[in-house]
């Protein structure tokens, strides 16, 4: 083990000490690969699966892109247009306007749609409540008919919607003629050699050799939740295969590469997070970091304190799990930690 890796590994395991965590995973990668780092602490082996929760919108995001580049998809279509056999009238009303029938596959992806979220207005609470059950998408529109809108579309700024998410799945089952599991494992888990990333399935995820949920000492039972959740937030995979994913798609490698600098359109959401195409922005201004250059991180974490991101200055790749419904930010610290242990090291190995 190098002094780096000692480091990290420390970080780990101070990290996981300090509570409320089961078990921690930390992989991270130089896009040189001078630094690998594995490490895992509490109740976890470094290659064990986990589910990533809303990084699944990242692998959303790039079937949405292939079929764009493809043709099947335009990002400025109607999502009616492609869902004709969905009645989106009455989704979104705003100040009397109904803007349902008129929300482009863009406005879903970039989350400018300002559709209420369906998460947030319950599964979120029942999930952490271990108050489990399975849906689809007719009761995701009826919750978010039922929901408060945020904003009318485009209001300039993103309003984060699992909703969003729920929508472009049925719209990639329409283009593609399979299933959205089945084109995540056809498009994406094929072409990359993945071969430990799936959609969640009791039968397989619930056996141990899959880190469960956690919601502060509360071991969650959620196997129909996590089963519907699919696009916005239902995959499961392990650090090592969540790792070539995130290369893959900051590289371009999963569609035309000159798309991956398309999704990175900006817009604010809740500080200090952006949101572009399936994808956060994260960067705390100089003041809040004592006026250390805080790296900016680009891609995805979910809910159970999973994480994804790039760093593109140092040129570093980060992905793990806190696994804990409670710890959503914890990894943004986190990885500041790790990144400045990087610089202090001078990024070796």
């Amino acid at each position: 083990m190098t002094v780096l890796d000692a480091t990290l590994q420390r970080l780990v395991e101070r990290e996981q000490a300090r509570g409320k965590v089961h078990g921690l995973l930390l992989h991270v990668r130089s896009a040189d690969g001078r630094l690998n780092f594995k490490g895992a602490a509490g109740a976890a082996d470094p290659d064990i699966r986990f589910p990533i929760a809303s990084i699944s919108k990242m692998f959303t995001a790039a079937l949405i892109v292939q079929l764009c580049d493809e043709g099947a998809l335009d990002l400025d279509q109607r999502v009616q247009s492609a869902l004709p056999g969905v009645d989106l009238g009455g989704l979104h009303v705003v100040k009397g306007v109904d803007h349902g029938p008129h929300l482009t596959i863009r406005q879903l992806l970039f989350q400018t749609s300002g559709l209420a979220d369906y998460y947030e207005g319950g599964v979120g609470r029942d999930l952490i409540r271990s108050k489990d059950y399975a849906y689809d998408l007719s009761d995701v529109l009826a919750w978010a008919r039922a929901g408060r809108p945020f904003a009318a579309p485009d209001s300039g700024r993103a309003h984060y919607s699992d909703t969003n998410f729920q929508l472009l799945d049925t719209v990639i089952e329409a283009a593609c003629g399979m299933s959205y599991g089945e084109a995540v494992q056809q498009r994406i888990c094929k072409t990359l050699g993945l071969t430990r990333t799936a959609l969640y399935d009791a039968a397989r995820d619930g056996d141990g050799r899959t880190l469960p949920v956690w919601h502060k000492d509360k071991r969650l039972a959620i196997p129909g939740l996590l089963s519907s959740m699919g696009p916005d937030g239902g995959i499961v995979s392990d650090t090592g295969d969540l790792m070539t994913f995130l290369r893959a798609f900051t590289e371009g490698r999963l569609f035309r590469p000159e798309n991956t600098s398309a999704l990175h359109q900006w817009r604010k959401m809740q500080f200090p997070l952006q949101y572009g195409g399936g994808l956060m922005r994260f960067r705390l201004p100089g003041w809040m970091t004592l006026w250390w250059r805080s790296p900016e991180l680009i891609g995805h974490s979910g809910a159970s304190g999973s994480f994804a991101y790039h760093a593109p200055e140092p040129d570093v790749f980060l992905v793990g799990t806190f696994n804990q419904t409670d710890a959503p930010k914890r990894p943004f610290s986190f990885m500041l930690q790790v990144l400045k242990a990087i610089e202090t090291h001078g990024g070796r190995a």
